[in-house]
């Protein structure tokens, strides 16, 4: 049974004008159940995840001064968002619902979190509309549970993955794949395992093409036992952070290779959502909703 994290508290509220979609936490699950491709069973409520997973990736000082409100007011901007307790839980609660989603992955072959993707947060920071790096923390866990011993992130948001490539950049057991805008944020690119940065208005055959050609160049030399998607849909032509030129095609088609991939090589593979700031809500819930279609129709 495809089994998702989601909570009430995905959709914190923020302040009137703020650019971040989040309202799409709540109409996509709704809009999922609607057209019958998931019921209320396949929902589960994330618990809050024990402080000492997220000291396992991030640094105990910067947990600290997030926990007790005491970022600075420079530290509070890099991340986009006005700090509150709520909005530290609601972090909190989204990296246990992908760590958990990891773990029904392994029963399953995937599990998928309508959150997540919080591939901006540091070791010691935070950045564009990411706290905590859910992405890191599911991969330490699996890593020190002995879950998983080779995992590959593959990060398809527009935007590079650059708190994970800094976090993962000497290991060996976690390789970060990104293909990411070339001139968008982060202007300042770390250095993952292997980085493909694309031109602006890059379409789908381009796009499908590297994707693919870049998978298979990753599977000679690295063999995962376990895969987390970051699946961000700001590729598309239609976002207003992107500067893509992907269709809703594009991506079904880009979502499919990456669960196929999996599913093929019997790697589990954990989805997190990522970034969609197109101007019309309609497009972000209809491109995140395409890769919960096909892990029912690839898994179940």
């Amino acid at each position: 049974m495809l089994k998702i994290a989601w909570s009430t508290a995905y959709s914190h509220p923020l302040p009137a004008g703020h650019r971040f979609p989040m309202e799409k936490y709540q109409l996509l699950p709704e809009q999922l159940k609607y057209e019958g491709t998931l019921e209320d069973i396949n929902f589960f409520e994330p618990q809050a995840l024990d402080d000492k997973w997220i000291l396992n990736t991030h640094r105990p000082v910067y947990f600290q001064k997030l926990k007790s409100l005491q970022l600075s007011k420079s530290e509070i901007r890099a991340t986009g968002f006005p700090l509150s307790k709520e909005l530290v839980d609601r972090e909190i609660q989204i990296a246990g619902g992908s760590v958990q989603a990891a773990l029904f992955a392994l029963e399953y072959g995937i599990g998928m979190n309508i959150a997540g993707g919080t591939h901006h947060a540091f070791s010691d920071r935070g950045e564009g509309f990411c706290l905590l790096n859910d992405i890191a923390i599911t991969a330490n866990y699996l890593i020190e549970n002995q879950l998983a011993h080779r995992i590959l992130v593959v990060d398809l948001d527009v935007h590079q993955g650059n708190g994970t490539a800094e976090l993962f950049q000497e290991s060996k057991e976690v390789f970060t794949f990104s293909i990411h805008g070339e001139k968008n944020y982060p202007h300042r690119k770390e250095r993952s395992h292997l980085d493909i940065g694309l031109p602006d208005g890059t379409q789908d055959k381009d796009y499908l093409s590297i994707l693919e050609k870049n998978l298979k160049f990753i599977l000679d030399r690295f063999s995962p036992d376990f895969i987390i998607y970051q699946c961000g849909v700001d590729v598309l032509a239609t976002d207003q952070l992107g500067r893509l030129g992907m269709t809703l095609s594009g991506v079904n088609a880009r979502d499919r290779m990456v669960l196929q991939l999996a599913k093929e090589i019997k790697a589990p593979i954990m989805c997190c959502m990522g970034g969609g700031y197109s101007k019309q809500i309609k497009d972000i819930i209809e491109a995140h909703a395409q890769v919960y279609r096909l892990a029912q129709e690839l898994y179940f």
